[in-house]
């Protein structure tokens, strides 16, 4: 499990309240939606609250740019975590290399 965190201050939306607010109205958009694996899931949901907070003085959030700031600002709640997050990838990624270098080596 992997987590960003956030500035408030970098909230431009205006109101004392901004951040509950934006959080709020995201959740009640998203909890009438079918969350999916592809498309509409928690990522969006969370980009729906950032556009509507303006952080980062930004209504540009999408699934896209949160898994990339996810990506480079992130970190993991533990070294299992990390493992937990990336060793399925590696395996994958090791299992095609593997069938890859033995049928190009034929």
């Amino acid at each position: 499990m992997g987590y960003w965190k956030l500035d408030p201050a970098q909230v431009y939306a205006s109101g004392p309240n901004a951040w509950d607010t934006a959080v709020h109205d995201a959740s009640e958009e998203y909890k009438h939606r079918m969350h999916n694996l592809c498309c509409d899931n928690c990522h969006s949901h969370v980009a729906l609250a950032l556009n509507l907070m303006r952080y980062n003085n930004s209504t540009n959030w999408n699934m896209v740019t949160l898994c990339f700031f996810c990506l480079l600002y992130g970190k993991y709640v533990s070294v299992g975590a990390f493992v937990k997050t990336w060793l399925p990838f590696v395996l994958l990624l090791g299992i095609i290399l593997t069938i890859s270098l033995v049928f190009n080596l034929r």
